[in-house]
């Protein structure tokens, strides 16, 4: 099992895992379709944001990207685990990977914009809500989170 830098040819197999994942949590196929431009990795944004996958024997597991927010804060824009995966704890590798890779920047805070299904996953791993951004279906807000970004000082021996 490992975690690579995805590349421009990754596009369509991780579109395709965004839906699928997405679709795990019963949201009906209009409603997919509806986020279907939100849920698609271009090639484009591949090559704008840092897109981390995990595969194992050539099948691909999940995969997150993020992009700095500002000067202070990284936003961790998508985490998804292919169905199949979901509840086995491929997800607590790979935000564990995120944070690793993000812990020793200039960066203070990582910020996210959770599906309601994943507020529980988040805040077990030490994010906090603060804050609710309305979705594009009716009564439903997002969960806005946050987690500070706590550096790991050098130790030499």
């Amino acid at each position: 099992m490992k975690i690579e830098k995805t590349g421009r040819t990754d596009a369509k197999v991780l579109t395709d895992l965004t839906i699928r994942s997405k679709s795990y949590w019963n949201y009906g196929k209009k409603q997919i379709e509806k986020w279907r431009e939100e849920l698609t990795i271009t090639e484009k944004y591949i090559d704008e944001n840092q897109i981390y996958k995990l595969v194992s024997d050539d099948i691909l597991i999940g995969f997150y990207a993020y992009q700095p927010e500002n000067e202070t804060d990284i936003k961790l824009n998508y985490l998804f685990v292919e169905p199949k995966f979901i509840g086995k704890g491929y997800g607590k590798i790979l935000i564990t990977d995120f944070l690793k890779r993000v812990q020793n920047t200039e960066f203070k805070r990582v910020i996210l914009d959770a599906d309601p299904n994943a507020e529980k996953f988040y805040n077990g791993i030490g994010f906090r809500v603060i804050g609710k951004l309305k979705s594009t279906i009716k009564d439903r807000f997002l969960p806005i989170m946050e987690m500070e970004i706590k550096p790991v000082a050098n130790k030499e021996v």
